[in-house]
Protein backbone atom coordinates (compact mmCIF):
# COMPACT_ATOMS: atom_id res chain seq x y z
CA UNK A 1 0.00 0.00 0.00
CA UNK A 2 1.50 3.35 -0.96
CA UNK A 3 1.55 6.48 1.18
CA UNK A 4 -1.04 8.31 -0.95
CA UNK A 5 -3.59 5.60 -0.25
CA UNK A 6 -2.83 5.74 3.48
CA UNK A 7 -3.19 9.55 3.52
CA UNK A 8 -6.46 9.32 1.60
CA UNK A 9 -7.83 6.73 4.03
CA UNK A 10 -6.86 8.88 7.03
CA UNK A 11 -8.45 11.96 5.48
CA UNK A 12 -11.64 10.03 4.71
CA UNK A 13 -11.81 8.74 8.32
CA UNK A 14 -11.26 12.24 9.74
CA UNK A 15 -14.01 13.71 7.55
CA UNK A 16 -16.44 11.00 8.67
CA UNK A 17 -15.75 11.80 12.34
CA UNK A 18 -16.33 15.52 11.70
CA UNK A 19 -19.57 14.80 9.85
CA UNK A 20 -20.90 12.60 12.66
CA UNK A 21 -20.15 15.19 15.34
CA UNK A 22 -21.76 17.96 13.28
CA UNK A 23 -24.84 15.81 12.74
CA UNK A 24 -25.06 15.11 16.50
CA UNK A 25 -24.93 18.84 17.25
CA UNK A 26 -27.67 19.50 14.70
CA UNK A 27 -30.00 17.15 16.60
CA UNK A 28 -30.00 19.41 19.68
CA UNK A 29 -33.21 21.38 20.03
CA UNK A 30 -32.91 24.60 22.03
CA UNK A 31 -35.93 26.44 23.39
CA UNK A 32 -36.79 29.06 25.99
CA UNK A 33 -39.04 28.18 28.91
CA UNK A 34 -42.39 29.92 29.20
CA UNK A 35 -45.14 29.24 31.71
CA UNK A 36 -46.89 26.04 30.72
CA UNK A 37 -44.06 24.63 28.60
CA UNK A 38 -44.35 20.82 28.51
CA UNK A 39 -41.09 19.26 29.71
CA UNK A 40 -40.28 15.67 28.72
CA UNK A 41 -37.19 15.06 30.89
CA UNK A 42 -35.80 11.55 31.15
CA UNK A 43 -32.29 12.45 32.37
CA UNK A 44 -30.58 15.75 33.24
CA UNK A 45 -27.22 16.09 31.50
CA UNK A 46 -26.10 19.49 32.84
CA UNK A 47 -27.22 22.64 34.62
CA UNK A 48 -25.51 25.99 34.00
CA UNK A 49 -26.17 29.54 35.17
CA UNK A 50 -24.56 32.93 34.62
CA UNK A 51 -22.10 33.97 37.28
CA UNK A 52 -23.49 36.64 39.60
CA UNK A 53 -22.29 38.37 42.78
CA UNK A 54 -25.80 39.43 43.72
CA UNK A 55 -28.86 37.43 44.78
CA UNK A 56 -30.95 38.48 41.78
CA UNK A 57 -32.32 36.83 38.68
CA UNK A 58 -29.83 35.13 36.32
CA UNK A 59 -29.99 33.27 33.02
CA UNK A 60 -29.70 29.49 33.31
CA UNK A 61 -29.59 26.55 30.93
CA UNK A 62 -30.75 22.95 31.38
CA UNK A 63 -29.46 20.26 29.03
CA UNK A 64 -31.37 16.99 29.21
CA UNK A 65 -32.41 13.83 27.38
CA UNK A 66 -36.08 13.44 26.55
CA UNK A 67 -38.03 10.15 26.50
CA UNK A 68 -36.72 9.48 22.97
CA UNK A 69 -33.08 9.96 24.11
CA UNK A 70 -32.83 13.18 22.08
CA UNK A 71 -30.76 15.97 23.62
CA UNK A 72 -32.77 19.09 24.45
CA UNK A 73 -31.57 22.46 25.75
CA UNK A 74 -33.86 24.72 27.78
CA UNK A 75 -33.01 28.35 28.55
CA UNK A 76 -34.74 29.87 31.57
CA UNK A 77 -34.35 32.52 34.28
CA UNK A 78 -33.95 31.78 37.98
CA UNK A 79 -32.87 33.27 41.27
CA UNK A 80 -29.10 33.09 41.66
CA UNK A 81 -27.68 30.76 44.23
CA UNK A 82 -26.17 33.20 46.70
CA UNK A 83 -24.57 33.03 50.11
CA UNK A 84 -26.09 35.11 52.87
CA UNK A 85 -24.81 35.64 56.41
CA UNK A 86 -28.34 36.36 57.70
Amino acid sequence: MNTKAIYAACLFAALNVCTLSARAEADVSEKTYTYGTHLDIKKVVSLKQDASDSCGIVNAQLTYLDSHDKTQVLDYRKFAECNSDN
